[in-house]
């Protein structure tokens, strides 16, 4: 049971995004974002004291830490392996796969419980458990229906956000034979019974990261269920796989990022679970694995770190960007691609796999700046699309036809008689196209602007035109 939104590769994002806007109950879906998780965002900064100095110390953190990431990578190795964790590096996905792999071999294991983690998802990581005969179980109630389905998470923090409650249900009883109805708690039921067995049988874990404490060498898993709880306490073997961005220096700064994350990705002061594990299992520890791995992941943001770009490994993973944004709250996060959507997906993605797949992504966007404003570290995401907009034209991934117009615009531009000849001529074109203030209908290649929206008839004269007649000049 595969969403067509789910399929579509990199290249076909034009015909993805007209199909979500065709799709009457992902509008449905994505119509409720403003009215939930962005309005939440809003008010829990407002209702923070001093939420902005807050928001600058977090980013004043991060940035530290990318400057000096070598020695906390140092100082977390050394933390984790005092504790008895090992540390394993991974320069891209595929190495961290095999070293996934192998930690499971070694240990005999053949089925695994997950917690909901999107770097998994970057690496295709359950694809490949499966392909080597290991089960693989998703444990978040939205990651566990995208599982079943057959889909990709579309929302960084609510995987199964483009599904209505009527869809889920369909979906559970198509997989499992079962007759149950729509309603939360029915679904949830039936979720936890399942997955109870799932953990009980379990002889790994696997988990992402929000933080990785390079003081303590802690792994800092936020959820909203106790699914990670249990990934992490109940099966013998944890193994985290965490982006190596997600380092913070102290334990101190902690509480800094627990306070903004919460509030950008669900207007909660407090995630209802935070688990802290350092290690595994102490002599006289009532619970906690036998065994503890961190992989930590570069796949590409080692290349990032030392660019223009730094400033996107600043994100925390919030959603706060998707949840405000104009464009993904029309299109929803599986036309975009990729394993991250909206707005930062917009700029992380093409540089993870490359502009020349991804050309789509940083064009959509009107640039209007909510993301930025709902950042809680303040990245400047409007800045950081441009740039890559401008890495695509050096790297001439942009269309021939395209960087001809542009070409062509740009020398329009520097030309005032050109200019004045263009826009009189544009002016009474359009002015001959309108009906009632309104062009219903523009010619040859313009037609998709008006092909869902009509275009304002220009003014009946130019602002030079005014500006010359109230000037005398």
């Amino acid at each position: 049971m595969t969403s067509r939104f789910a399929t579509h590769e990199h290249h076909e994002f034009l015909e993805a995004a007209h199909e979500a806007l065709g799709s009457p109950n992902l509008q449905l879906a994505l119509s409720r974002l403003g009215e939930t998780l962005a309005a939440g965002n809003r008010s829990a900064f407002e209702r923070l004291p001093g939420s902005s100095l807050l928001r600058d110390r977090a980013r004043a953190i991060k940035d530290e830490t990318l400057a000096h990431l070598d020695e906390h990578i140092e100082q977390l190795e050394r933390a984790v392996t005092a504790r008895g964790g090992h540390v394993h590096f991974a320069s891209d996905g595929a190495d961290a796969v095999a070293i996934v792999r192998e930690i499971i071999r070694q240990a005999g294991a053949s089925r695994v419980v997950k917690s909901k983690s999107m770097v998994t998802e970057e690496i295709h990581l359950n694809q490949a458990l499966e392909e080597a005969g290991v089960e693989v179980t998703e444990t978040d109630f939205g990651e566990f229906i995208i599982q079943v389905a057959g889909e990709r998470p579309s929302h960084i923090v609510g995987p199964a956000l483009h599904k209505t409650a009527e869809e889920m249900a369909v979906c559970l009883n198509e997989r499992f034979n079962e007759n149950l109805t729509k309603e939360p708690h029915v679904m949830a039921q039936f979720a936890r019974g399942h997955l109870r067995r799932k953990f009980a049988a379990a002889d790994v874990g696997i988990t992402g990261g929000n933080f990785l404490v390079a003081e303590t060498g802690t792994v800092v898993i936020i959820s909203n269920e106790g699914n990670a709880r249990l990934t992490t306490s109940v099966p013998r073997i944890m193994i985290s796989i965490v982006g190596i961005e997600k380092l913070i220096p102290r334990f101190a700064d902690l509480p800094i990022f627990l306070k903004v994350l919460a509030r950008a990705a669900t207007g909660q002061k407090m995630s209802i679970y935070t688990s802290l594990v350092t290690g595994p299992r102490q002599p006289g520890e009532a619970d906690g694995p036998e065994e503890t791995h961190l992989v930590l992941l570069d796949n590409g943001r080692s290349r990032i770190l030392g660019s223009p770009m730094r400033e996107s490994l600043f994100c925390i993973r919030c959603g706060a960007c998707l949840n405000i944004c104009p464009v993904y709250r029309k299109i929803g996060g599986h036309a975009y691609g990729g394993t991250y959507s909206g707005p930062i997906g917009a700029v992380i993605t093409p540089l993870f796999d490359g502009h020349a797949q991804n050309h789509h992504q940083p064009h959509a966007s009107s640039l209007c700046g909510a993301c930025q404003a709902a950042c809680p570290v303040k990245i400047q995401i409007p800045e950081l699309l441009v740039r890559n907009r401008a890495a695509q034209h050096d790297e001439h991934v942009t269309p021939r036809g395209e960087e001809f117009i542009y070409r062509i615009w740009n020398r329009v531009l520097q030309s005032p008689f050109w200019y004045r000849v263009l826009t009189r001529t544009t002016s009474r074109l359009m002015s001959w196209l309108a009906k009632d203030g309104w062009v219903k209908r523009l010619p040859g290649p313009l037609a998709g602007w008006t092909s869902c929206r009509d275009f304002p008839a220009p003014a009946k004269k130019s602002f030079r035109d005014q500006w010359r007649e109230e000037s005398g000049r």
